[in-house]
C-alpha cells in the first residue's frame, strides 16, 4: 500500500521551508488527490494501520477536497499564461536558427529575458528552469525544483503540474522536451566554434549531451490565484 503523507511531508517532498521561514506549498496531483478522496474513509477507519498513519492520512486528507477542487483552474490559467512567452520566445529560436546557430545562442541569450520581462506584469511571473543550467539566472524558483526533481524521476509522468504558493498565488509548470531545433547548441555534438562561443559566454555550462526527448526543463509561471 502507498504511505500517506502529513501535510508536513507534503511541503517538505515539495522544498517548503517551515511557516515562520516564509511560503508553504505542495505540488498537487489531481489524480492523486482524487484517489486519496475516494480511500479516504476506508482507510482512515482501517484498523490494520497504526495509530500513526491514520492520524496522518486524516490530516492530509484534510487539504485535499480544496486543492483538487482548485487545481484545474489553475492548470488551464497557468497554460493560458505561459502561452504567449512560449510563442514570442519559438520565434525568436526559429529567426536566429535561419541565420546560423550562433544567432540563435545570442537570442537565447539576449532576446529570451526581455520576452519573459515583458509577459512579467499585474502580479504575473514567467520563466525557464533546468536541473543542467547554461544560464545561472535561469536557477529554478524553490517551488520548481520539487517538480523538475519529479519530471526526472518518472519520465512517463510528465503532465504539467499546478502548485499553491502562499500569498493568495499560483504556480504552474510544465516539461521542456529537447527537440530537433535544440541540438544545435545543446545536443552531444555541438559544433567546435560554437562550443568555443559558449564556453566563453557560460563557463559554468552544463546544458549540452542532449538527445531528442530527454527533460531540457521547465517553463514556470507564478500568478495571483484564483479566489
Amino acid at each position: 500500500m502507498t504511505e500517506l503523507a502529513t501535510p508536513a511531508d507534503i511541503a517538505e517532498s515539495a522544498g517548503a521551508p517551515t511557516p515562520a521561514g516564509g511560503a508553504v506549498f505542495a505540488i498537487l496531483p489531481i489524480r492523486a488527490l482524487r484517489a486519496a478522496r475516494r480511500g479516504a474513509p476506508a482507510l482512515a477507519r482501517s484498523r490494520s494501520l497504526p495509530l500513526r498513519r491514520r492520524i496522518a492520512l486524516a490530516l492530509a486528507l484534510g487539504f485535499a477536497p480544496a486543492a483538487a477542487a482548485a487545481e484545474p483552474a489553475s492548470l488551464a490559467r497557468g497554460a493560458e499564461l505561459l502561452a504567449p512567452f512560449k510563442s514570442g520566445l519559438q520565434a525568436a529560436l526559429v529567426r536566429g536558427l535561419a541565420e546560423g546557430p550562433a544567432e540563435a545562442l545570442a537570442a537565447c541569450r539576449q532576446r529570451a529575458p526581455e520576452i519573459a520581462r515583458a509577459h512579467s506584469r499585474d502580479g504575473v511571473r514567467v520563466g525557464r528552469a533546468s536541473h543542467r543550467l547554461r544560464n545561472p539566472a535561469n536557477a529554478a524558483p524553490d517551488w520548481v525544483r520539487p517538480i523538475l526533481d519529479a519530471y526526472l524521476a518518472d519520465a512517463s509522468d510528465r503532465a504539467p503540474r499546478a502548485v499553491s504558493l502562499a500569498a493568495d498565488r499560483s504556480g504552474y509548470a510544465e516539461p521542456i522536451l529537447a527537440q530537433p531545433l535544440c541540438l544545435g547548441c545543446h545536443g552531444e555534438a555541438v559544433a567546435p566554434a560554437l562550443a568555443s562561443r559558449i564556453r566563453e559566454l557560460y563557463p559554468a555550462d552544463r546544458a549540452t549531451g542532449f538527445r531528442i526527448g530527454d527533460l531540457r526543463g521547465v517553463f514556470w509561471v507564478e500568478f495571483p490565484a484564483a479566489r
